[in-house]
């Protein structure tokens, strides 16, 4: 039997890929807050919110610091960079073969009648 093991820039890019996450992670990047002012807007329940957490954690987007009763969340986006490299190589193959087709159709321009 194959086993997987989810790499890191596999538990980030299934970490963003839920708009829930996404948004938490937008509210974060503009500073710290405590689990129950972020998770107020959401319609879910708290224990529902806090799942969407944990997988953030998981990911290492997320680090959690507890003070007494409060715990308060803050962005951690370093492991955001891989998959931003990840999708940069791409970027450049895309582009390459844009630049590619936009000579092809400007050469067969010039050359039809």
């Amino acid at each position: 039997m194959v086993q997987y093991r989810p790499t890191k820039i596999d538990r980030v890019a299934a970490a963003i890929s839920d708009p829930t996450r996404r948004a938490i992670i937008e509210r974060l990047a503009r500073g710290p807050a405590r689990v129950s002012d972020i998770a107020e807007p959401f319609p879910m329940s708290l224990t529902g919110f806090c799942k969407h957490v944990k997988v953030l954690e998981g990911a290492g987007l997320v680090r959690r610091t507890r003070r007494g009763r409060d715990n308060t969340l803050e962005l951690s986006p370093e492991p955001m960079r891989a998959v931003t490299q990840w999708i940069r190589k791409y970027e450049q193959f895309w582009n390459e073969r844009l630049d590619r087709l936009e000579k092809f159709f400007a050469t067969n321009k010039e050359k039809s009648p």
